[in-house]
């Protein structure tokens, strides 16, 4: 059986030891659980130079895909959600306008068009920010962030996530110091920590599959069904 094409974002990194150069990268195990789930992940080499992205040229390069997985990484400049004049906080780091851009651009392009999508941490905040939501620039410190933390999760009764996971409770590994404050058009938050971040979106109005994550279930997914079903319900929508 022929795998569908799960677009998969790349991300930028100053040097790797194995290549001696800056490179792009893709998580293994967010690629991993693509293939696990039946799809075959297709690397996007992101290309917005000079901070600019063309909408168009992005949907062009997602036509001959099935849908589109975007992944965590670094933040995003807190003009793209707070305005030219956002003051940026001590905390916001790997802010790459290229990849904000190429991101932005790969989102609106999927958004506007019949792909079914899995956003996954930064992916969850591109996404926001594409709809006009805003962003929490930090959580409050290191006694707020949600990093290197597996914790539960509260996903709401009757959601597509509740559904894929099997689950009104699941336990998920985070690795954010940024959470939504305003959801974008037309989201709907479908889970949340303890301490209320807001952990999944949904956008009830989408034909299309859709489902926004601000854990990271690739994290997990090799020994948790719950997460893996998240990568699954994805490829077989694309299917």
């Amino acid at each position: 059986m022929t795998r569908p094409l799960i677009a998969l974002p790349q991300r930028f990194s100053p040097d790797t030891a194995v290549l001696r150069y800056a490179a792009v990268v893709t998580a293994r195990a967010l690629a991993e659980a693509v293939y696990r789930a039946g799809g075959e992940p297709l690397m996007l080499l992101p290309h917005a130079p000079g901070g600019r992205a063309d909408e168009a040229e992005a949907a062009a390069r997602l036509a001959r895909c099935d849908a589109l997985l975007l992944p965590g990484g670094g933040d995003f400049a807190p003009h793209h959600y707070a305005g030219a004049e956002a003051a940026v906080h001590a905390a916001v780091y790997d802010v790459d306008e290229e990849q904000d851009a190429f991101d932005l651009a790969l989102t609106r392009a999927a958004l506007a068009s019949p792909l079914p999508v899995l956003a996954v941490c930064r992916g969850l905040q591109a996404v926001n920010i594409a709809l006009g939501g805003t962003l929490r620039q930090d959580m409050g410190g290191p006694g707020r962030a949600h990093r290197h933390l597996v914790h539960p999760v509260a996903t709401r009764p009757g959601s597509r996530v509740s559904g894929v996971l099997g689950t009104d409770k699941a336990e998920v590994s985070c690795h954010h110091h940024q959470c939504v404050d305003a959801p974008g058009r037309g989201l709907t938050v479908t889970a949340r920590a303890a301490d209320g971040t807001p952990e999944a979106l949904e956008l009830p109005g989408r034909r299309a599959w859709f489902t926004a994550v601000q854990w990271h279930p690739e994290d997990t997914a090799a020994t948790d069904p719950a997460q893996q079903a998240l990568f699954t319900a994805l490829v077989e929508a694309a299917r």
